[in-house]
């Protein structure tokens, strides 16, 4: 059991449409989705680079987990993502192994991904996202 590649790394922004301008007219790369996560009261917007996505987090809410995150530590990387295959059995497996998992099962995440979070208390202090994009298999 092993990730396949890097999903996405989450960057925890202010504002969207202020860090846009960077990935755009700095880095030349294209925002190909903006969506609103009304569960998790944030907003993504996605940039490609290579196989590897960038994804801005913007909080839609002061209880998001994202406005405490920028409140705490600031604007900067929230996550890394891994794509996974068999998300169900990477959690059994993990917290089998004593990892602390934030989500038990999986839930619906941006761009229709099947997503759970590793507690960074036992990560070596990085919140790690599973991804499985089940209309991938």
């Amino acid at each position: 059991m092993k990730p396949t590649h890097i999903e996405h790394i989450g960057v925890a922004v202010k504002s969207i449409d202020e860090a846009r301008k960077f990935y755009e007219e700095v880095l030349g790369l294209t925002c190909y989705s903006v969506e609103e996560i009304a569960e998790q009261k944030v907003k993504t917007a996605f940039f490609m680079v290579g196989q590897t996505k960038i994804e801005l987090l913007e909080a839609t809410s002061l209880e998001s987990p994202v406005a405490k995150f920028i409140e705490n530590k600031g604007q900067g990387i929230h996550h890394i993502a891994f794509a996974v295959t068999g998300l169900e059995n990477w959690l059994t497996t993990t917290e089998g192994k004593g990892v602390q998992l934030i989500d038990k099962t999986p839930r619906c995440g941006a761009e229709g991904l099947d997503i759970a979070f590793l507690h960074p208390k036992s990560t070596g202090g990085v919140l790690i996202e599973l991804c499985e994009d089940k209309n991938k298999k």
